[in-house]
């Protein structure tokens, strides 16, 4: 007798492949991060300029430039959905960046790792389900803190409460409204023009 009970169903394939990366996401996650990082370099000259004043007025509230160097993780995560997107973007720019030469040098690299790291915390706390605009902002702001905390140990070590505070507040609003909200507008806009029409990311806007 043939048998025509319904089959078993298995295991979730197409979510397990959801989370793989394809050639196209290296290829557009590589695209991104190296302009990301394009971008770093002309922060790096002008950040400068722009902390200088920042620095005399309140010192401290030069952290709020800091946003300038954080968004290409969580920019590439908001376009590619997949695990290790964040990191990898914040990476490659601080690669770039690096490479071009820069007055931090080798630990350029260090920064990138340790800002990608923990914009990557917070969409993994998600599932790399969640892509909105808290959630972008929470992971810019977690990357500014990240930032603020590296600088603190790295380059003013020996500052005070008062100085360390402002400098991680600052830091902190900087990820959050730069890396994090502008970055989810800039993705909502190019899914908006088709341009991201191979990814997720295009084809539901900016929704989880």
């Amino acid at each position: 007798m043939t048998d025509v009970s319904p089959p078993v169903p298995g295991p979730d394939l197409k979510t397990t492949r959801s989370y793989r990366w394809r050639v196209v996401d290296i290829v557009v996650a590589s695209v991104l991060a190296v302009a990301a990082g394009l971008v770093f370099v002309l922060w790096n000259v002008a950040s400068n300029p722009l902390g200088a004043p920042l620095e005399a007025l309140l010192p401290g509230l030069q952290g709020l430039i800091g946003g300038g160097w954080l968004f290409a993780g969580v920019l590439t995560a908001l376009v590619i959905r997949k695990p290790g997107a964040a990191l990898y973007g914040e990476v490659v720019a601080a690669t770039v960046s690096a490479l071009v030469g820069n007055q931090w040098g080798v630990l350029t690299l260090e920064s990138g790792v340790v800002q990608g790291l923990a914009a990557e915390i917070v969409f993994a706390i998600f599932l790399y389900r969640a892509w909105n605009l808290p959630v972008a902002v929470l992971a810019g702001a977690a990357a500014g803190l990240a930032m603020a905390i590296n600088d603190l140990v790295l380059w003013y070590a020996g500052s005070g409460p008062t100085f360390a505070a402002i400098y991680t507040v600052c830091g902190v609003v900087s990820g959050a409204v730069i890396a994090g909200a502008l970055s989810w507008f800039v993705v909502r806009g190019l899914a908006k023009t088709g341009a991201l029409s191979s990814f997720s990311s295009g084809r539901t806007g900016t929704r989880p």
